[in-house]
C-alpha cells in the first residue's frame, strides 16, 4: 500500500507566494502549472529502493523568514569555519529561506557576471532565467518531485558567466538551516557561456538536531562550447528531512565539468547526479563520497550520458556505511547511438563498518554504439585487514588505524574541493560520522 501523496499547498497559495515575492506573472503561472502536474505525475523510481511510503510532500510551513546578517562576524561558528572572512570576495549566504548576506566583487560585476539569489534573478533577470529554468537540464514533467520543486521553489542561487569570462576565485555559497520547521526547495542555476570558466562551491549546514521539513533540491548547470565548470558541494542536512537532491549538467562541444560531492546527510536521501555530454569532445569527471550511519536509507544514482563523439565520462564513488545504514549506489554509463569514440569509465567502492550496515554497488553500462571504450569496477567489503596490520605494526592502535584507512579511502573527493574551509569541514564531518 502506498502513502497518498497529498500536496501541502493549493494553487492559490502558490500564486500568492509568487506575487508576494514580486515575481513576473509568467513565473506565477509557471508555478501553478507545475503544481497541477505534480498532482498527476508519479514519483521517480530509483533502482532497488522503494520510496512509495516516503513523505515528500507534506511539511509544517513553506517558507521561514529569518534575520539577515549585517556582517560576517554575526555568523554562527559552524559557518565562520567555512569562510575566509578576510579573503573571500564572492559569497552568498542563505539562512533557511532568506537571502541573508551577499558579497560580489566589482571586478565580476564589471564583466557582466551575475551572482545573486534565485528570487532576485527571477525578478531582475526574468528573460535569462526563463530561458534555462527547468528547460534543458531538468524538465518539470519528469516526475512528481521535479514538478513539486518547480511549484514551490523558495531559495537558491543564479550564476551567469558571460562569454570568454574566466573567474579565477571560487564563488562560495552557504545554505544555513537553523530552524527545524524550514523546508528547502532550493534551486541552483548556473550558466557558463562559450569559453568561460567558473568554480562554484556550495555547503548545506544544519545546526538543528532534527528537522521537520522537506529538502527538495535541484541544481542545473549549463556548460556551453569550450567552457569549464567546477562544482563542489558538501551536504550535511539534519536527520528528519526527507531529502531529494537532483544535480544535473548539460554540456555542448568541448565543454567540461568537474563534480566533487560530499554527501553527508543524516536524513533519508534520494540523490541523482546526471550529466549529459551532448557536444563532441565534452568531458565529465564525477567524484562522490558518502557516509551513512544510524538507520538511514539512501539511494545514489550517478549517470553520465554520452551523446557527443569523443566524449569522456569518469565516475568515482566511495561510500562508508556503519551501524544500520542502508545505501544503494547506482553508477550508469550510457553511450547513445552515434557517440563514436566515447569513453565511459566508472568505479564504485563501499566499506561496511558493522554487521548490520548494507551498501550495494550497482554498476551499469548501456551501450548503443560499437566504436567506444567502456569499463567498470565495483567492490563491497570490510576494511582491508592487511592495511590495518601494516599500520598497527607501526604502533598505531586498531581504532586509529581504521580511522586513517577510512580517511584515505575518501580522500579522492576531499582533496578535490577547492575551498580550504569547505575541505576542512568535510574532513571533520567524516571524522564525526565514522568515529
Amino acid at each position: 500500500m502506498t502513502v497518498e501523496t497529498k500536496l501541502a499547498l493549493s494553487a492559490q497559495e502558490v500564486r500568492s507566494f509568487s506575487q508576494n515575492n514580486n515575481e513576473p506573472a509568467a513565473f506565477a503561472d509557471f508555478r501553478v502549472a507545475a503544481l497541477e502536474k505534480a498532482a498527476e505525475l508519479a514519483l521517480p523510481k530509483p533502482d532497488k529502493t522503494n520510496i512509495t511510503k516516503w513523505n515528500f510532500t507534506e511539511f509544517p510551513v513553506h517558507a521561514v523568514e529569518s534575520a539577515k546578517f549585517t556582517s560576517l562576524e554575526e555568523l554562527p561558528a559552524e559557518v565562520k569555519a567555512l569562510i575566509d572572512i578576510e579573503g573571500q570576495e564572492n559569497l552568498y549566504i542563505q539562512r533557511n529561506n532568506t537571502p541573508a548576506f551577499i558579497k560580489v566583487s566589482e571586478e565580476l560585476t564589471s564583466k557582466g557576471v551575475i551572482f545573486t539569489d534565485i528570487e532576485t534573478a527571477i525578478r531582475d533577470h526574468a528573460e535569462l532565467v526563463e530561458k534555462y529554468f527547468m528547460t534543458t537540464a531538468v524538465k518539470v514533467d519528469e516526475h512528481k518531485l521535479a514538478a513539486y520543486h518547480a511549484a514551490l521553489v523558495n531559495g537558491g542561487v543564479f550564476v551567469y558567466v558571460p562569454r570568454n569570462v574566466i573567474i579565477e576565485e571560487p564563488l562560495q555559497v552557504v545554505f544555513l538551516n537553523d530552524n527545524e520547521e524550514a523546508s528547502l526547495f532550493n534551486h541552483v542555476l548556473i550558466v557558463a557561456e562559450e569559453s568561460s570558466a567558473v568554480t562554484y562551491v556550495e555547503t548545506y549546514v544544519s545546526t538543528v538536531e532534527e528537522a521537520k521539513g522537506q529538502a527538495n533540491i535541484i541544481a542545473e548547470v549549463i556548460v556551453k562550447d569550450n567552457a569549464q565548470v567546477t562544482f563542489g558541494a558538501v551536504d550535511v542536512l539534519a536527520k528528519g528531512y526527507t531529502t531529494y537532491v537532483n544535480r544535473r549538467a548539460h554540456l555542448t562541444r568541448d565543454a567540461k565539468i568537474d563534480w566533487a560531492l560530499g554527501l553527508m546527510n543524516d536524513s533519508d536521501t534520494i540523490s541523482e547526479n546526471i550529466t549529459h555530454l551532448v557536444g563532441d569532445g565534452s568531458v565529465a569527471d564525477t567524484k562522490t563520497v558518502v557516509v551513512g550511519r544510524g538507520s538511514q536509507k539512501q539511494n545514489f544514482t550517478t549517470e553520465v550520458r554520452h551523446w557527443g563523439k569523443n566524449s569522456d565520462g569518469q565516475i568515482l564513488t566511495h561510500g562508508v556505511m556503519k551501524e544500520g545504514a542502508q545505501s544503494i549506489f547506482n553508477g550508469i554509463g550510457k553511450i547513445e547511438h552515434g557517440a563514436t569514440k566515447a569513453n565511459a569509465e566508472q568505479e564504485s567502492r563501499v566499506l561496511m563498518l558493522s554487521e548490520k550496515a548494507r551498501g550495494d554497488a550497482n554498476p551499469i553500462l548501456l551501450i548503443d554504439e560499437d566504436d567506444v571504450t567502456a569499463g567498470h569496477a565495483a567492490s563491497v567489503g570490510r576494511v582491508d585487514p592487511t592495511q590495518l596490520y601494516y599500520l598497527m605494526s607501526r604502533g598505531i592502535s586498531k581504532a586509529e588505524a581504521e580511522r586513517l584507512v577510512i580517511h584515505g579511502f575518501l580522500a579522492p573527493v576531499v582533496t578535490n574541493l577547492p575551498i580550504e574551509g569547505v575541505k576542512k569541514q568535510l574532513t571533520e564531518v567524516i571524522e564525526r560520522k565514522v568515529r
